[in-house]
């Protein structure tokens, strides 16, 4: 599989994995080709607007407190000590009773399962954390039936890199496998893979979420 992650160098694990998709079906089939410069304005991929989840969330990565500014990393972990990453605004947590963590100066981490709502900018803690080690997630389906993808490598190449630059650190990881290119976002209830459609054709991407929904 190739990758293409934020522009940090440390993949952090998710027990959530990418094949979660944010309530949007994927139905495999033969490829179309992508058709981003054709498609009308309000829907291309930077106007998908996912809209915040209503009841819990659970997110596994680290956790990572640097003098109190805390974050939930989904996605890499750049290789320092202590570790840095581009993470979600993580609100309510303490550290009070929680095991498993590592600390370095000012700076507090460790890798967890994290039940909390989110608004679209944050998490908000509403049960204690999990370790990841200790996680026992249920496995998700394969949004793709277990069809191989018939996207060209090199479009898929091109697709890859496309969505790469244009969404940026709003991508948890990007990459291609098995004739796909699979995009995990921190969050989609079905707009961003509709653009994503809409924009490369159907079943070439599959778009999945990084939180999950719990209730």
């Amino acid at each position: 599989m190739s990758t293409s992650l934020r522009p940090l160098a440390l993949a952090a694990v998710s027990a959530v994995g990418l094949l979660f998709l944010g309530g949007c079906a994927f139905v495999p089939g033969p490829a179309a080709a992508p058709t981003s410069t054709t498609v009308p304005s309000d829907q291309r991929l930077e106007e998908a607007h996912p809209v915040p989840p209503e009841g819990r969330v659970v997110g596994v990565g680290m956790v990572l407190d640097a003098s109190g500014d805390v974050q939930l990393c989904l996605g890499a972990i750049m290789e320092s000590y202590p570790p840095q990453c581009l993470g979600v605004p993580l609100d309510g947590w303490t550290w009070d009773g929680v095991e498993g963590s590592d600390d370095s100066g000012e700076t507090t981490w460790g890798d967890y399962a994290v039940y909390a709502t989110y608004d679209g900018e944050r998490l908000t803690m509403t049960d204690p954390p999990i370790m990841a080690a200790l996680y026992d997630s249920i496995a998700p389906e394969d949004p793709t039936g277990g069809v191989d993808g018939t996207t060209p490598e090199d479009e898929l190449a091109r697709v890859q890199d496309d969505i790469a630059a244009r969404l940026g650190t709003e991508a948890v990881t990007v990459g291609t496998d098995r004739g796909y290119v699979w995009v995990q976002v921190v969050w989609d209830d079905g707009a961003i893979q509709e653009a994503m459609d809409a924009e490369y054709g159907e079943r070439v991407v599959v778009v999945s979420s990084a939180l999950r929904e719990t209730d």
